[in-house]
């Protein structure tokens, strides 16, 4: 029975309220204690758990500095004006107000970003999307700083915006870099290939945000050379320093940026701005600044999910195979580029699915608009492609008369075929298993029609629809995601291993920010040397770097590292031993924390091997490299893939167009299975995120202005929307090129989540559903059944 543990004979139990039973042994009976679990393949607890759920985590908005100032931006009203002037008087001579700064007080570079440097510090001559800085405040109270801010009065000449991302390659440039980021025009096969079937398609894909679970926050402090040290929540510290000593007009060395405890992360995790801003002031002031973000702040400050036009053509024989795949991608990088271009490579690549097409022409646009700022978020380029590539797939099924899974096993993409973009898939790639194991999983009972079930109902307990307008859909989705940088980016990862005694220290810049690298890096330690206990070290810029947390590049590259340093460590653990009996270390093994020989000469502990001996040892991990997109969107440019089935079982009011996904049946390519727990509750987050990609999660705006930037006005999944996540299968098949052959696990579950919700309401509805997340009146059946 769930929820409930039997009670064996000659003992008690007691609930740890998660599932868990502990056992009191009845007087007299010798229960063993099972030694706790370690190394790799079992599901380790992460260490910081305890901190996070007693509240003692140390989060950024937490810090505290002896003469502590506090921060405030001034944010632009307008999504595009000119700036004809910035009075800062009323604001500098308010009490408390320790100093003002704009784009004049910028020692170094005014312009910073990610991928190109087009995005100023301080707005100085035009503003281009709602919420752009053009000032900071740092005052004794974070009152007072917020009213300074306000102080601060700016003269604007309205301009026309342009928000409408078809309308940008017209209009007047809104950058002095032009509207146009990036255009990728992909050649595959014969561009002139027709099928005997052709189906068309619109798709829009919404403005997603990450909303993190805790605002951006950071804390500034000058340090006696001259520098700064930056604390904030970063998830990737080193090239924040950067850009931060590029602003500061200071050398790399001399801005140091602590990582805090990241409160999640599903995207870059802080708008660079604010860092900028504190360092700033804090290297006016001499004093320690901290800022913490209002939800309305993070909103309008960090980026989002790429609005995405896209306009598809797929052609198939009578079959049902496909012959050519024609697309149109344009994608609303907002004001500034940030990783757009690489948003928009994902994007064109992946265009036609994880299936076979001989033929393809993709032409892939990334534009500026007056519109929020879009960048890296999970899964970006192949989240919106894989709503538009299925939502195709479904219109050929049922222009053919065949079902939408098997159309899909006629065309399904296995080792060794092609990409669109010549490259060929050496990385395994399961995808026929993932959609069979899908397929063959048991479909969940239908609701029975009595008032007891009524919670079953679309909209709830207290919806209004009747139980005769619900229609049950069931859809299939197949996504795909590529691991780690692409296009010749430079994936390296260093990372030091430290043992003393029973004791071993990790230490490597990989940010912890919820994909459990931490506790990866202590397993890796744990299978490598035998030492039970791992600490991993806080992240900072004084350590080597490692890269930017995403793209499942942490499990690899840096676990590659880690992985790299321990058994250096070992083999300095072991040689003084093989040399003493005689034997290579090849034939001594580390198990449970003991040394042992193959012939059962040799036998004794770690700690006593050691002698009280300190080793360490530092290893980096690179993998192969890769190569930029040619001028026809061809070239090896990603080292690995990933890949996904999803099925979605939804239950649709047809007359209201309420919408409520009662499963989701995952079956997924992982590589092998580290932490099985870990791995699930990824998966199943991912899962829930891209539900809110497909029902309800969408930052609108009016005319380029953010309506309604806060949780009210910005719909977030709850429990009570997460369906049943069923995942009925893990295929292990190992990538040889990576270390311990894993790959990412929570990106392709949200890529492939929408697109899944979406066949499944085309499946009850008969409706096209083009559109992302989708609205009530798209799911209103045409004519309703009886």
């Amino acid at each position: 029975m769930r929820g409930r543990a039997k009670r064996g004979i000659g003992m008690s139990g007691t609930s740890d309220g998660a599932g868990a039973v502990t056992a009191t042994p009845a007087a007299g009976v010798q229960i063993p204690v099972e030694p706790p679990p370690h190394g790799l393949g079992v599901s380790l607890p992460s260490a910081d758990a305890p901190a996070k759920t007693e509240g003692t985590f140390p989060y950024a908005a937490d810090l505290w500095a002896e003469g502590l100032l506090w921060a405030a931006v001034l944010r632009s009203p307008h999504p595009r004006a000119r700036i004809r002037s910035v009075d800062t008087r009323y604001a500098t001579e308010m009490p408390g107000v320790r100093a003002v700064v704009t784009h004049e007080d910028v020692p170094g570079d005014k312009g910073h970003g990610r991928g190109t440097a087009d995005r100023p510090v301080f707005a100085h001559d035009e503003v281009r999307y709602h919420g752009e800085p053009i000032a900071a405040v740092a005052a004794d109270h974070p009152d007072t700083a917020r009213l300074a801010a306000a102080a601060i009065a700016v003269e604007y000449e309205l301009l026309d915006a342009v928000t409408d991302p078809q309308l940008a390659f017209e209009a007047e440039p809104l950058h002095p870099d032009g509207n146009l980021i990036r255009h990728i025009p992909l050649r595959f096969g014969d561009p002139e290939a027709v099928g005997e079937v052709m189906v068309e398609g619109f798709y829009r894909i919404g403005r997603q945000d990450p909303a993190p679970i805790g605002a951006e926050a950071g804390l500034a402090v000058p340090r006696p050379d001259g520098g700064v040290e930056i604390y904030t929540a970063s998830t990737d510290p080193h090239t924040d320093r950067d850009l931060a000593a590029a602003s500061f007009g200071l050398e790399p060395d001399q801005v140091k940026v602590v990582v805090t405890g990241v409160p999640g992360a599903t995207a870059d995790r802080e708008d660079p701005g604010i860092q900028l801003s504190l360092g700033l002031l804090a290297l006016r002031t001499g004093c320690p600044v901290k800022l913490a973000a209002t939800r309305e702040e993070s909103f309008l400050a960090h980026s989002h999910r790429h609005p995405t036009l896209l306009r598809y053509r797929h052609h198939a024989d009578a079959e049902g195979r496909l012959v050519k795949v024609e697309a149109q991608i344009l994608m609303d990088a907002g004001a500034y580029a940030e990783t757009s271009a690489e948003a928009l490579a994902a994007a064109v690549s992946f265009a036609c699915g994880p299936y076979v097409v001989p033929h393809a022409v993709v032409e892939g646009w990334a534009v500026r608009t007056n519109n929020p700022p879009s960048g890296h978020m999970r899964g970006e380029g192949a989240l919106q492609v894989c709503a538009a590539y299925e939502g195709q797939m479904d219109k050929l099924a049922a222009q053919l008369g065949i079902e939408p899974d098997e159309i899909r096993l006629r065309n399904i993409m296995a080792t060794g075929d092609l990409l669109p973009t010549g490259q060929t898939v050496t990385c395994p790639a399961p995808v026929a298993e993932l959609l069979r194991a899908v397929k063959e999983a048991p479909l969940p009972e239908l609701p029975k029609d009595t008032p007891e079930a009524e919670w079953l109902l679309p909209g709830g307990p207290e919806g209004a629809g009747e139980p005769g307008a619900v229609r049950r859909g069931v859809g299939y989705a197949l996504g795909m995601v590529h691991m780690l940088g692409a296009e010749g980016t430079d994936e390296v990862s260093t990372a030091t291993v430290k043992v003393s005694g029973s004791v071993a220290t990790v230490i490597c810049a990989a940010v912890e920010t919820g994909s459990g690298f931490s506790t990866l890096a202590r397993q890796i330690v744990q299978e490598t040397l035998g030492v039970d206990e791992v600490h991993v070290a806080g992240v900072d810029t004084d350590q080597p770097p490692a890269g930017r947390a995403c793209h499942g590049r942490h499990t690899w590259v840096s676990g590659g590292a880690v992985e790299r340093a321990a058994k250096m460590v070992r083999t300095q653990l072991l040689q003084p031993l093989a040399h003493k009996f005689g034997m290579s270390t090849e034939l001594l093994q580390i198990t449970d924390g003991k040394i042992t020989s193959y012939d059962g000469v040799l036998s004794t502990t770690v700690a006593e091997a050691l002698d009280g001996k300190e080793l360490w040892a530092t290893a980096q991990c690179r993998p192969h490299p890769t190569e930029p997109l040619d001028d026809t969107g061809q070239g090896d440019a990603f080292v690995g893939l990933a890949f996904c089935a999803i099925r979605c079982v939804a239950d649709v009011d047809i007359e209201l167009g309420t919408i409520r996904v009662v499963e989701m049946t995952v079956a997924q390519d992982v590589g092998r299975v580290l932490n099985p727990a870990q791995l699930r509750a990824r998966i199943e987050a991912g899962v829930t995120q891209g539900l809110g990609a497909a029902l309800m999660e969408n930052l609108r705006t009016t005319r380029g202005q953010v309506r309604h930037p806060d949780l009210t006005g910005y719909a977030l999944p709850t429990a009570l929307d997460a369906p049943d996540i069923r995942i009925v299968k893990l295929v292990e098949e190992r990538d040889v090129v990576a270390p311990f052959g894993a790959k990412p696990a929570s990106a392709v579950p949200v890529v492939t989540a929408p697109a899944a919700v979406a066949s499944a309401v085309r499946a009850a509805t008969g409706r096209p559903i083009g559109r992302l997340p989708i609205r009530p009146q798209a799911a209103v059946a045409q004519t309703p059944q009886q």
